[in-house]
Protein backbone atom coordinates (compact mmCIF):
# COMPACT_ATOMS: atom_id res chain seq x y z
CA UNK A 1 0.00 0.00 0.00
CA UNK A 2 2.77 2.38 0.75
CA UNK A 3 4.34 1.50 -2.07
CA UNK A 4 0.92 2.76 -4.17
CA UNK A 5 0.56 6.34 -2.66
CA UNK A 6 4.27 7.11 -3.22
CA UNK A 7 3.52 6.47 -6.48
CA UNK A 8 2.60 8.80 -8.92
CA UNK A 9 1.61 7.16 -11.84
CA UNK A 10 0.00 4.42 -9.33
CA UNK A 11 -1.92 7.08 -7.60
CA UNK A 12 -3.17 8.70 -10.80
CA UNK A 13 -4.26 4.99 -12.12
CA UNK A 14 -6.29 4.28 -8.60
CA UNK A 15 -7.81 7.72 -9.11
CA UNK A 16 -8.30 7.33 -12.52
CA UNK A 17 -9.86 3.89 -11.43
CA UNK A 18 -12.00 4.92 -8.56
CA UNK A 19 -13.97 7.55 -10.58
CA UNK A 20 -14.76 5.34 -13.84
CA UNK A 21 -16.37 2.90 -11.40
CA UNK A 22 -17.90 5.90 -9.47
CA UNK A 23 -19.80 7.06 -12.50
CA UNK A 24 -20.58 3.80 -13.62
CA UNK A 25 -22.09 3.39 -10.25
CA UNK A 26 -23.89 6.89 -10.67
CA UNK A 27 -25.14 5.95 -13.80
CA UNK A 28 -26.58 2.80 -13.24
CA UNK A 29 -28.54 3.99 -10.52
CA UNK A 30 -30.07 6.78 -12.61
CA UNK A 31 -31.36 4.50 -14.69
CA UNK A 32 -32.99 2.26 -12.77
CA UNK A 33 -34.51 4.46 -9.43
CA UNK A 34 -37.65 4.96 -9.83
CA UNK A 35 -38.44 8.78 -8.42
CA UNK A 36 -38.46 12.04 -10.44
CA UNK A 37 -35.04 12.89 -12.54
CA UNK A 38 -33.96 15.23 -9.59
CA UNK A 39 -33.95 13.00 -7.29
CA UNK A 40 -32.64 9.97 -9.10
CA UNK A 41 -30.13 12.25 -9.53
CA UNK A 42 -29.33 12.89 -6.31
CA UNK A 43 -29.52 9.61 -4.89
CA UNK A 44 -27.33 8.34 -7.96
CA UNK A 45 -24.45 11.63 -6.67
CA UNK A 46 -25.43 10.67 -2.60
CA UNK A 47 -23.99 6.96 -3.99
CA UNK A 48 -20.76 8.07 -6.05
CA UNK A 49 -20.09 10.18 -3.29
CA UNK A 50 -19.92 7.03 -0.60
CA UNK A 51 -18.41 4.96 -3.03
CA UNK A 52 -15.32 7.55 -3.50
CA UNK A 53 -15.29 8.01 0.07
CA UNK A 54 -15.20 4.48 0.73
CA UNK A 55 -11.38 4.60 -1.13
CA UNK A 56 -10.54 7.97 0.71
CA UNK A 57 -10.91 5.46 4.11
CA UNK A 58 -9.09 2.86 2.03
CA UNK A 59 -6.14 5.03 1.20
CA UNK A 60 -6.32 7.28 4.76
CA UNK A 61 -6.55 10.33 2.56
CA UNK A 62 -9.63 12.44 1.80
CA UNK A 63 -8.11 13.85 -1.33
CA UNK A 64 -8.76 11.07 -3.40
CA UNK A 65 -12.13 13.13 -2.83
CA UNK A 66 -10.94 16.22 -4.49
CA UNK A 67 -11.14 15.73 -8.35
CA UNK A 68 -15.35 14.89 -7.92
CA UNK A 69 -16.14 18.71 -7.23
CA UNK A 70 -15.13 19.43 -11.12
CA UNK A 71 -15.50 15.84 -12.45
CA UNK A 72 -19.40 15.66 -11.39
CA UNK A 73 -20.77 18.07 -13.37
CA UNK A 74 -19.36 17.05 -16.23
CA UNK A 75 -20.20 13.66 -15.76
CA UNK A 76 -23.88 14.72 -14.68
CA UNK A 77 -24.63 17.31 -17.75
CA UNK A 78 -22.57 15.32 -20.42
CA UNK A 79 -24.62 12.18 -19.73
CA UNK A 80 -27.90 14.55 -19.64
CA UNK A 81 -27.05 15.87 -23.08
CA UNK A 82 -26.90 12.72 -24.73
CA UNK A 83 -30.27 12.15 -23.61
CA UNK A 84 -32.45 15.50 -24.96
CA UNK A 85 -31.85 17.56 -28.28
CA UNK A 86 -29.90 20.33 -27.81
CA UNK A 87 -30.76 23.50 -28.73
CA UNK A 88 -27.91 26.97 -28.42
CA UNK A 89 -28.93 27.08 -24.73
CA UNK A 90 -28.07 23.68 -24.26
CA UNK A 91 -24.72 23.73 -25.63
CA UNK A 92 -23.57 27.12 -23.98
CA UNK A 93 -24.43 25.60 -20.81
CA UNK A 94 -22.72 22.07 -21.76
CA UNK A 95 -19.92 24.29 -23.40
CA UNK A 96 -19.55 26.35 -20.16
CA UNK A 97 -19.34 23.53 -17.64
CA UNK A 98 -16.63 21.29 -19.93
CA UNK A 99 -14.04 24.05 -20.11
CA UNK A 100 -14.41 24.97 -16.70
CA UNK A 101 -14.17 21.44 -15.61
CA UNK A 102 -11.61 19.87 -17.37
CA UNK A 103 -9.45 23.09 -16.48
CA UNK A 104 -10.14 22.64 -12.90
CA UNK A 105 -9.65 19.07 -13.22
CA UNK A 106 -5.95 19.51 -15.39
CA UNK A 107 -4.98 21.93 -12.17
CA UNK A 108 -5.60 19.15 -10.10
CA UNK A 109 -3.26 16.54 -11.87
CA UNK A 110 -0.89 18.97 -12.37
CA UNK A 111 -0.49 19.54 -8.43
CA UNK A 112 -0.92 16.23 -7.42
CA UNK A 113 1.80 14.52 -5.64
CA UNK A 114 0.41 11.27 -4.90
CA UNK A 115 -1.99 9.39 -2.06
CA UNK A 116 0.48 10.10 0.14
CA UNK A 117 0.24 13.67 -0.37
CA UNK A 118 -3.45 15.37 1.63
CA UNK A 119 -4.86 18.47 1.28
CA UNK A 120 -3.85 20.71 4.57
CA UNK A 121 -7.41 21.49 5.05
CA UNK A 122 -8.45 17.71 5.93
CA UNK A 123 -5.14 17.26 7.75
CA UNK A 124 -6.34 20.61 9.76
CA UNK A 125 -9.45 18.84 10.64
CA UNK A 126 -8.30 15.50 11.53
CA UNK A 127 -6.15 17.23 14.02
CA UNK A 128 -8.73 18.65 15.40
CA UNK A 129 -11.73 16.88 15.52
CA UNK A 130 -9.75 13.53 16.63
CA UNK A 131 -12.00 10.73 16.98
CA UNK A 132 -14.96 12.46 15.63
CA UNK A 133 -13.04 13.19 12.10
CA UNK A 134 -14.45 10.09 10.26
CA UNK A 135 -18.27 11.66 10.39
CA UNK A 136 -16.53 15.10 9.42
CA UNK A 137 -14.72 13.44 6.43
CA UNK A 138 -17.79 12.16 5.32
CA UNK A 139 -20.38 14.73 6.07
CA UNK A 140 -18.35 17.75 5.61
CA UNK A 141 -15.21 16.88 3.19
CA UNK A 142 -17.47 14.73 1.49
CA UNK A 143 -21.21 14.63 1.19
CA UNK A 144 -21.73 18.80 1.97
CA UNK A 145 -19.51 19.57 -1.74
CA UNK A 146 -21.08 17.04 -3.09
CA UNK A 147 -24.69 18.44 -2.45
CA UNK A 148 -23.75 22.23 -3.16
CA UNK A 149 -22.15 21.36 -6.82
CA UNK A 150 -25.21 18.89 -7.29
CA UNK A 151 -27.55 22.33 -6.48
CA UNK A 152 -25.08 24.31 -8.81
CA UNK A 153 -25.26 21.62 -11.59
CA UNK A 154 -29.18 21.15 -11.10
CA UNK A 155 -30.08 24.41 -13.09
CA UNK A 156 -28.21 22.92 -16.17
CA UNK A 157 -29.69 19.78 -15.88
CA UNK A 158 -33.53 21.63 -15.85
CA UNK A 159 -32.34 23.44 -19.24
CA UNK A 160 -31.30 20.28 -20.93
CA UNK A 161 -34.32 18.52 -20.35
CA UNK A 162 -36.47 21.77 -20.81
CA UNK A 163 -35.11 22.04 -24.33
CA UNK A 164 -35.38 25.78 -23.75
CA UNK A 165 -34.31 28.33 -26.37
CA UNK A 166 -31.64 30.74 -25.83
CA UNK A 167 -31.85 34.57 -25.09
CA UNK A 168 -29.26 37.43 -25.68
CA UNK A 169 -28.71 36.68 -21.50
CA UNK A 170 -27.36 33.27 -22.31
CA UNK A 171 -24.75 34.54 -23.98
CA UNK A 172 -23.84 37.44 -21.67
CA UNK A 173 -23.88 34.77 -18.53
CA UNK A 174 -21.93 32.40 -20.58
CA UNK A 175 -18.85 35.08 -21.25
CA UNK A 176 -19.65 35.24 -17.10
CA UNK A 177 -18.68 31.39 -16.75
CA UNK A 178 -15.78 31.57 -19.08
CA UNK A 179 -14.73 34.59 -17.99
CA UNK A 180 -14.60 33.06 -14.52
CA UNK A 181 -12.69 29.80 -16.06
CA UNK A 182 -9.91 32.45 -17.50
CA UNK A 183 -9.60 34.07 -13.94
CA UNK A 184 -9.08 30.46 -12.22
CA UNK A 185 -6.82 29.09 -15.22
CA UNK A 186 -4.30 32.71 -14.54
CA UNK A 187 -4.24 32.78 -10.76
CA UNK A 188 -3.62 29.18 -10.48
CA UNK A 189 -1.09 29.69 -13.35
CA UNK A 190 0.59 32.66 -10.95
CA UNK A 191 0.02 30.95 -7.81
CA UNK A 192 1.98 27.80 -9.22
CA UNK A 193 4.61 29.99 -10.84
CA UNK A 194 4.89 31.59 -7.38
CA UNK A 195 5.22 28.08 -5.35
CA UNK A 196 7.77 26.75 -7.73
CA UNK A 197 10.15 29.48 -6.82
CA UNK A 198 10.05 28.13 -3.57
CA UNK A 199 10.60 31.85 -1.78
CA UNK A 200 7.63 30.84 0.95
CA UNK A 201 5.88 33.95 2.34
CA UNK A 202 2.76 35.96 0.60
CA UNK A 203 2.44 36.33 -3.45
CA UNK A 204 1.90 39.70 -4.39
CA UNK A 205 2.40 39.75 -8.48
CA UNK A 206 -0.15 39.32 -10.56
CA UNK A 207 -4.03 39.23 -9.63
CA UNK A 208 -2.77 37.99 -6.40
CA UNK A 209 -1.67 41.13 -5.60
CA UNK A 210 -5.03 43.19 -6.14
CA UNK A 211 -7.38 39.56 -4.55
CA UNK A 212 -6.13 37.72 -1.49
CA UNK A 213 -8.47 34.97 -3.56
CA UNK A 214 -8.86 35.58 -7.23
CA UNK A 215 -8.95 31.66 -7.95
CA UNK A 216 -11.70 31.62 -5.30
CA UNK A 217 -13.94 34.37 -7.11
CA UNK A 218 -13.36 32.60 -10.10
CA UNK A 219 -15.42 29.77 -8.53
CA UNK A 220 -18.27 31.64 -7.46
CA UNK A 221 -18.43 33.52 -10.86
CA UNK A 222 -18.50 30.16 -12.47
CA UNK A 223 -21.92 29.68 -11.04
CA UNK A 224 -23.53 32.49 -11.12
CA UNK A 225 -23.05 32.51 -14.77
CA UNK A 226 -24.59 28.59 -14.91
CA UNK A 227 -27.63 30.06 -12.81
CA UNK A 228 -28.00 33.21 -15.11
CA UNK A 229 -28.09 31.17 -18.20
CA UNK A 230 -30.87 29.09 -16.72
CA UNK A 231 -32.93 31.89 -14.88
CA UNK A 232 -32.61 34.10 -18.19
CA UNK A 233 -34.32 30.73 -20.36
CA UNK A 234 -36.83 29.31 -17.39
CA UNK A 235 -37.64 33.12 -15.55
CA UNK A 236 -40.50 31.07 -13.54
CA UNK A 237 -37.32 28.64 -11.92
CA UNK A 238 -35.75 31.79 -9.68
CA UNK A 239 -34.97 29.09 -7.19
CA UNK A 240 -32.47 28.03 -9.33
CA UNK A 241 -30.32 30.48 -8.21
CA UNK A 242 -30.20 28.48 -4.78
CA UNK A 243 -27.25 26.16 -5.46
CA UNK A 244 -24.30 30.09 -6.61
CA UNK A 245 -25.99 31.17 -3.62
CA UNK A 246 -24.71 28.32 -1.21
CA UNK A 247 -21.77 28.03 -3.16
CA UNK A 248 -20.45 31.73 -2.37
CA UNK A 249 -21.43 31.68 0.84
CA UNK A 250 -19.96 28.44 1.62
CA UNK A 251 -16.53 30.20 -0.19
CA UNK A 252 -16.94 33.36 2.02
CA UNK A 253 -17.58 32.17 5.82
CA UNK A 254 -16.07 28.69 5.20
CA UNK A 255 -13.15 28.59 2.51
CA UNK A 256 -11.99 31.45 2.76
CA UNK A 257 -11.39 32.25 6.38
CA UNK A 258 -9.58 28.99 6.74
CA UNK A 259 -7.11 29.81 4.00
CA UNK A 260 -6.92 33.47 5.87
CA UNK A 261 -5.94 31.78 8.93
CA UNK A 262 -3.01 29.68 7.39
CA UNK A 263 -2.15 32.58 5.94
CA UNK A 264 -1.75 34.66 9.06
CA UNK A 265 0.82 33.26 10.42
CA UNK A 266 3.19 34.36 7.66
CA UNK A 267 5.20 37.66 7.96
CA UNK A 268 3.34 40.15 6.76
CA UNK A 269 0.13 38.86 6.15
CA UNK A 270 -1.69 41.79 8.36
CA UNK A 271 -0.03 44.36 6.07
CA UNK A 272 -0.91 42.57 2.89
CA UNK A 273 -4.67 41.93 4.47
CA UNK A 274 -4.99 45.73 4.68
CA UNK A 275 -4.00 46.17 1.27
CA UNK A 276 -5.61 43.39 -0.51
CA UNK A 277 -9.06 43.17 -1.29
CA UNK A 278 -10.36 39.62 -0.39
CA UNK A 279 -12.32 38.67 -3.62
CA UNK A 280 -12.60 41.85 -6.03
CA UNK A 281 -9.04 42.14 -8.28
CA UNK A 282 -9.05 45.62 -7.44
CA UNK A 283 -6.98 48.52 -6.35
CA UNK A 284 -7.97 49.63 -3.02
CA UNK A 285 -7.73 53.41 -2.54
CA UNK A 286 -5.59 54.91 0.03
Amino acid sequence: MKELKQSRLASFLIITGIYVFAAFLGAFLYTTLPYDSWLDLLLADIAATIFTYFFSVLFANASVYDPYWSVQPIVIVTGFALAYPLGTAQILLLAAVWIWGIRLTANWALTFYGLEHQDWRYTMLQNSTGAFYPVVNFLGIHLFPTLVVYACVLPAVFVIESGAQATFFSYLFFAVSFGAAVLQFVSDHQMLAFRRQKTGGLIRTGLWKYSRHPNYLGEILMWWGIAGQAVCVLPDSWWMILGATVNTLMFVFISIPMADRRQSAKPGYAEYAAETRMLLPFPRRS
